[in-house]
C-alpha cells in the first residue's frame, strides 16, 4: 500500500481524515499548538485499516490543523508526556461559516477543542510500518 496524503477542506473531507485516524495512539509529548503559526500539529502510529483482514499493521502519521485561533483540552494531562492517547474520531461543530470547532475525541472522555477560522487539515503517512499486536475492536449497542 501506497502511503496516504490526505487533505481535508470541509466537514465531509474531514470525515474521511478521521475514518483512517480511528484508532490512532497518539503520545501527549506528540501533540503541539504552535499559535504564532496558527497551527495545531500531531504524529499518531495510526492503524492501517486499508490493509484489510489479510494483516494488522500500523503506519507513522501525522497531522495538522491550520488556521486554529484557540485550542483547548480535556482530560488531558501534559506532565504526562509519555501517557498514550488513543484517537476514536474528529468532528466538526460549524459556528459562523466556514469557521467553527474541529474536535478530536479520545477513549476515556479526553478531547482537544480545536476553534477554526476554517477546515484546512492534512494527514501524510511519514514512514515505518509495522506489524501491530492486535486490530482494534470495538463494543457496539445493537437496537
Amino acid at each position: 500500500m501506497e502511503p496516504l496524503k490526505l487533505a481535508a477542506f470541509d466537514a465531509d473531507d474531514l470525515a474521511v481524515l478521521s475514518a483512517h485516524l480511528q484508532d490512532a495512539v497518539v503520545r501527549v509529548a506528540d501533540l503541539t499548538y504552535l499559535p504564532g503559526q496558527r497551527r495545531f500539529a500531531l504524529v499518531g502510529r495510526r492503524f492501517d485499516w486499508e490493509a484489510g483482514e489479510r494483516e494488522a499493521r500500523r503506519r507513522l502519521t501525522g497531522c495538522h490543523f491550520e488556521r486554529v485561533l484557540s485550542v483547548k483540552t480535556r482530560g488531558i494531562d501534559r506532565s504526562h508526556p509519555e501517557a498514550i492517547l488513543n484517537l476514536l474520531a474528529i468532528t466538526f461543530e460549524p459556528g459562523e461559516p466556514p469557521s467553527g470547532a474541529a474536535i478530536l475525541h479520545f477513549a476515556g472522555g479526553a478531547c482537544i477543542r480545536l476553534n477554526v477560522e476554517c477546515i484546512e487539515a492534512l494527514m501524510k503517512d511519514m514512514g515505518p510500518i509495522w506489524a501491530a499486536r492486535q486490530r482494534p475492536a470495538h463494543d457496539v449497542e445493537r437496537a
